[in-house]
């Protein structure tokens, strides 16, 4: 199975991939990971372009025909991303599952924006401003959404187990 998650920055999709990928056994990739490599490597810079999703398209199709569970991490902004994703996923002739993570509080969404820090060497992290002022299309096709305010990681994994068994 391909599980797609995306979301706004801050919202607390890394926590909660990893948090998955520990409870069923699955590879979680990325994009950050992979863009922040091809930067430390020189062959480009900030922004890289559709350059990590399109490494991160070609390995989870790796991972997918090995017949592992991959979790694919990342902003996920635009419709073509998304629809790129679950290309991936038939390609390899698995179940793809799309999660939005969103945190519907402002005032929370924003403090975790303003005081996280990055576990990838180097990463620059975006400011409130420029979390607000990304370009995010509005999803247009079924998904599990998860909305992290107010609770703990592990109630939101409990609420994406839910929707993952349902969907």
């Amino acid at each position: 199975m391909l599980i797609v998650m995306g979301g706004l920055p801050g919202t607390g999709k890394t926590t909660l991939a990893r948090l998955l990928a520990a409870r069923i056994g699955a590879v979680h990739l990325r994009v950050d990971t992979i863009e922040q490599a091809i930067v430390r490597s020189g062959v480009a810079g900030r922004p890289v372009g559709p350059v990590g999703y399109a490494v991160g398209y070609a390995l989870a199709e790796e991972h997918l025909r090995q017949g592992l569970t991959v979790i694919a991490e990342s902003v996920n902004p635009l419709s073509v991303t998304r629809d790129a994703w679950r290309d991936t996923a038939v390609r390899a002739g698995v179940r793809v599952v799309e999660v939005e993570v969103v945190c519907s509080d402002p005032a929370e969404h924003r403090r975790r924006v303003t005081s996280r820090s990055t576990d990838i060497p180097d990463l620059p992290l975006p400011d409130w401003q420029q979390v607000v002022d990304r370009e995010y299309e509005p999803w247009d096709r079924e998904r599990v959404v998860v909305d992290t305010a107010g609770q703990s990681p592990q109630q939101s994994l409990a609420l994406l187990l839910r929707g993952l068994a349902s969907g």
